[in-house]
């Protein structure tokens, strides 16, 4: 029986070209990248962002609450039919999570690099409390709330440097 189990689950790499709800939440297939997937999932993010800057803040504002709010069915489902809390291939959590780094940020190099860089160390470092959200809080609400954050952690700090240095 335990077999049988183990024979219908894919795995990411199988099952991401195969259902399309798993293939988004694997970040188009970025996430079955075997090292660091998180971080080329945060790539995605930037590409993601990089598409939303130009945007009003309103429509920016809008669109990621609607990429976070269909990324809890899309990292809970794919979560449930790989078998796990927390698959490091479904990176939507980090896709969707990037632009909130970037709100109201000047649009620059540096900035993108920076908020980069902060997000993915609040993402792999967790400090209190996105640990805590992280261990308790499940499914595909708490896949994705400890990016968000992360991400918010991050924007704090971005937007603290912008208001000392500018654009």
């Amino acid at each position: 029986m335990r077999k049988k189990i183990k024979m219908m689950r894919e795995t990411p790499l199988q099952s991401v070209w195969k259902n399309p709800i798993h293939f988004v939440a694997c970040g188009f297939g970025v996430g079955t990248i075997p090292i660091i997937p998180g971080t080329f999932g945060t790539l995605v993010g930037v590409v993601l962002y990089l598409m939303l800057v130009r945007l009003p803040l309103v429509a920016y504002l809008i669109i990621t609450i609607i990429l976070l709010i269909a990324g809890i069915y899309l990292c809970e489902r794919t979560n449930r039919d790989l078998g796990t809390e927390d698959h490091p291939a479904a990176v939507w959590d980090e896709i969707a999570s990037f632009p909130i780094v970037m709100i109201a940020i000047p649009f620059t190099w540096y900035y993108l690099l920076m908020g980069f860089v902060l997000f993915r160390i609040f993402d792999i470092w967790k400090p209190w409390p996105i640990r805590w959200f992280d261990r308790n809080v499940h499914g595909g609400f708490g896949v994705m709330l400890d990016d968000v954050i992360a991400a918010l952690f991050a924007w704090v700090i971005l937007f603290i440097i912008t208001l000392f240095v500018g654009r």
